[in-house]
């Protein structure tokens, strides 16, 4: 066997090894203002400028990101919404949270919602669709939202996996009523735990979305709404807000890395389909994901020459037990459910050389050649 590179899919260490973070953290042991400090609505006045939005509120997780996106909303009991069945558990969690309904639609070449099958799934239960932007990739907002726009429906980004991404010179989080995104330490803009933020163009939104997550509280004293607990702690902000400095570079060598993936893995069809790319769009490539012959094999395969790899999602959620009760089988989603026994994640991280990218690709090719 030919010498053994360890290529690892994530290498979080490297993010915080200059020391720079840590010495911001340990100055906030001196105030102790560890719940909504300052940092939180720093961070928050930051990221929504990042994102061409008007307000951002940090939260506890992408997932109550989506949860407060619908019940500012009054999203609830008997409603549905639509989304797409091959996303991260939590876009259908946060549905079921709020006390609607999931109803999924097929996705497209992209892994992303196909606008084609919004209205046939539009009923007179529907209120609003979550339009997923899996990998980093942006989904057709500019076909999503006049389909739901005649329909009188909310639209809300799943933006979990694609801070920085755009279509045109439109960001993210600003293309619909409004968006959530996860700060999960694997995320392009990750902290040191969990984290979230939700980001609109409303005033009315960010005002119910700042009372939902401290409690329904107007002040110390005066409760309006019945809220819940999910503030952005003071020390993931200031975590979150040292990584965003860094947030462009990152997204610079994670292109610059999908680019290369591209050019080496092409002549490899139809044994390995890179990513579609659209013209205008702006991929930020949280995964890069192929499509690969063999998958399973592949996997085993490039794990025993030292390459980690990841499947972003084997299982659609329509086909969970959790999901039993909306009444899916297999073959609802055909195109979601080919996608999920071929897909395959190729580290694609900020952190990779030159060399573990030839590593890799070299190792695909040996795979097929045998």
């Amino acid at each position: 066997m030919a010498h053994v590179m360890r290529v690892k899919y994530m290498d979080l260490p490297r993010q915080f090894e200059d020391g720079a973070v840590v010495v911001r953290v340990v100055e906030e042991f001196k105030r102790c203002q560890f719940v909504l400090g300052p940092q939180v609505a720093t961070f928050e006045a930051r990221f929504a400028r990042a994102c061409g939005a008007a307000y951002a509120v940090g939260l506890n997780s992408g997932t109550d990101a989506l949860f407060f996106a619908l019940r500012a909303l009054g999203v609830g009991p008997g409603d549905e919404v639509i989304t797409v069945p091959n996303s991260f558990v939590a876009t259908a969690g946060a549905i079921v949270m709020a006390g609607a309904t999931p109803v999924f639609v097929d996705v497209n070449a992209e892994y992303l919602m196909d606008p084609a099958r919004v209205a046939d799934a539009i009923t007179s239960r529907t209120r609003a669709v979550i339009p997923v932007h899996l990998t980093g990739n942006p989904a057709d907002m500019g076909a999503i939202g006049p389909v739901a726009a005649r329909h009188g429906l909310a639209v809300i980004e799943d933006a979990a996996q694609a801070v920085g991404a755009a279509i045109g010179d439109r960001v993210v989080g600003s293309l619909g009523s409004a968006a959530a995104f996860s700060l999960f330490p694997l995320k392009n803009l990750g902290v040191a735990g969990d984290g979230g933020v939700l980001t609109t163009t409303s005033r009315e939104i960010f005002g119910k979305v700042m009372l939902l997550r401290h409690h329904g509280l107007r002040t110390r004293d005066e409760v309006e709404i019945w809220g819940y607990n999910s503030r952005l702690d003071t020390i993931q902000a200031i975590v979150a807000d040292a990584v965003l400095d860094g947030l462009g570079d990152v997204t610079t060598a994670r292109m610059r890395n999908a680019a290369f993936y591209d050019r080496a893995l092409a002549p490899l069809a139809p044994h390995i389909t890179v990513p579609p790319r659209r013209p205008g769009v702006r991929q930020v490539f949280h995964t890069y994901v192929v499509q690969a012959e063999s998958r399973d094999r592949l996997r085993e395969f490039l794990e025993s020459r030292g390459v980690e790899t990841k499947i972003h999602y084997p299982i659609p959620i329509h086909l969970q037990k959790a999901a039993e009760g909306l009444g899916y089988k297999r073959g609802a989603f055909p195109v979601c459910e080919a996608q999920s026994e071929r897909i395959v994640s190729l580290p694609v991280h900020e952190y990779l050389t030159e060399a573990e990218q030839q590593y890799v690709v070299d190792r695909i090719r040996e795979f097929y050649r045998r």
